[in-house]
């Protein structure tokens, strides 16, 4: 009997003494997950207030690229990026929105590089001829949308003449125009002095010995500029190609 007393209360002290370990894993399991859910609650906050409160992640510094003939200070002056605050919280839509307002521009976009800088990279819009306004002269790119402004036409590029600022001012019309330039051969395009938009579908080019090409349209340029160069050839004051299938020599 006493070995049975002795063996049950060797039994039992070791059923309370794993008991008390199963309580216990489960007390530190517990709090392993209270430790690293506070853990987190820790790192979300300060990562939170790092990046939206702090001037650990702030704004310091605006880069431009893309520009070649805009300034980098006129971009930058257009862009206006209030320095010093929240860089996640920056206005990046109102900044492209600014300086895609800009004449010379023709697309932007706008991003965060993190730690500390708002880099906009700009595409400027390319000259592909240049129009008369005034005593001013504009520079148009392939949209037929004017930009650069000069007091002397640039003799690097096309000329555009119109009888009317109505007609020059549509940047319809005047991309129609651009249209008949870029479809020309170059063996036609060097004799070109300038081209008269009278309306989008009423162009003329006058050569430089004072010859002069009834274009009509753009539609078909390519089609009209194969036919004017075959008729170049021919002694005549004026050419009709704005119906190439039958042309006219005067």
């Amino acid at each position: 009997m006493a070995r049975t007393s002795t063996t049950r209360r060797t039994d039992e002290e070791r059923q309370r003494r794993r008991f008390a370990r199963r309580q216990w894993a489960r007390r530190w399991l517990t709090l392993r997950y209270l430790a690293v859910a506070l853990l987190l609650v820790v790192l979300v906050g300060g990562g939170t207030y790092a990046v939206y409160f702090s001037d650990t992640l702030s704004v310091q510094d605006v880069e431009v690229s893309g520009t070649d003939t805009v300034q980098t200070s006129e971009i930058e002056r257009v862009a206006a990026v209030p320095l010093g605050g929240p860089l996640a919280t920056a206005d990046l839509v109102a900044v492209e929105r600014r300086v895609g307002a800009l004449a010379s521009v023709r697309s932007v976009e706008v991003t965060r590089k993190w730690p500390h800088s708002v880099l906009i990279t700009v595409q400027e819009r390319e000259p592909v001829a240049v129009v008369q306004r005034g005593d001013t002269y504009r520079t148009v790119d392939v949209e037929g949308v004017a930009f650069g402004s000069f007091k002397r036409a640039p003799t690097d590029l096309p000329r555009i003449e119109a009888p009317t600022s109505t007609t020059v001012t549509d940047p319809d019309a005047v991309g129609e125009a651009v249209t008949v330039l870029a479809a020309l051969p170059d063996e036609v395009a060097v004799r070109v002095d300038h081209l008269v938009l009278r309306s989008a579908d009423e162009i003329e080019l006058v050569l430089r010995d004072d010859r002069v090409v009834q274009w009509g349209g753009a539609e078909g340029s390519a089609q009209k500029g194969e036919v004017l160069l075959a008729l170049l050839s021919q002694p005549a004051k004026s050419y009709d190609v704005s119906v190439p299938a039958q042309p006219v020599v005067q």
